[in-house]
Order: C-alpha cells, then structure tokens, then sequence
C-alpha cells in the first residue's frame, strides 16, 4: 500500500522566504519610484545636494539592485546587509513625510507615522537575510 504525504516545502524553499520577500518589496517599490516619481521628489532631504529627481531616480535604481541581489541566491547575504542599510538611509526621507504631510487628511499622516516604526522589522528582515538565518 502507497502512503500518500502532503507535500511539504523544501527547506531550501522555507528558507529562501525572507530573500523572497525582500526582493519583491524592493522591486516593486523601486518600480513606484520611475512610475510616480513625483510622490518621492519632495521627500528628498533638502541636505543633499542636487535635484531631487536625481535621488529620486537613484533610490529606485538602487531598490532594483538590491532586489536582484536579494533575488540571487549566492549575493543573498550581500543584499540583507546592502538592505538593511539602504533602510536605515532612508529613513530621513520617511521622518521628512510625516512633516509635509502634517497638513493633509489625517489617513495620510496615519500611513506616514505608520511607515516609521515599520522600518524595525524591514531591518530585521534584511539583517536575518543577511546573516543567512534559515
């Protein structure tokens, strides 16, 4: 007589998780800022220097690098600790949009306040992918 088992996930699947989803998060959001880049422009910290544009375009370039990293299993551990500190340089720019949206509809100060302490388990995140963590 067969024995039929549900199929499980490989762990390499399981473990292949948070890489997964730090590479989908980066290039989706790295996709936004080309599609709208008007919604990053003004959150550019006005200290650094040139358009904002600039850092617009570079920020979503650099999200695309780090999900293809994060997509590629042997850069993995380079793209959770390139991912954690891209989080940690951005965050100016999220502190910077609860300041220009202090004046907006309250759900688009809520999401702005929300996004800040949401940075915590991003970093986590990264930092798990890069330190291999199965």
């Amino acid at each position: 007589m067969r024995h039929f088992t549900r199929a499980r996930p490989r762990r390499s699947d399981r473990s292949s998780a948070p890489a997964v989803a730090l590479a989908i998060m980066f290039a989706v959001t790295g996709a936004i800022h080309f599609v709208r880049p008007s919604v990053f422009d003004p959150i550019v910290p006005r200290a650094l220097p040139g358009p904002s544009r600039f850092w617009t375009v570079a920020s979503g370039v650099a999200e695309w690098a780090l999900a293809l990293l994060a997509w590629n299993r042997p850069t993995r551990n380079l793209a959770g600790l390139l991912s954690a500190a891209f989080l940690v340089a951005v965050f100016p720019a999220n502190v910077r949009t609860v300041g220009i949206l202090r004046r907006k509809p309250w759900p688009a100060r809520l999401i702005a306040l929300a996004r800040l302490p949401l940075q915590l388990p991003l970093v986590a995140l990264a930092l798990r992918v890069g330190r291999g963590d199965r």
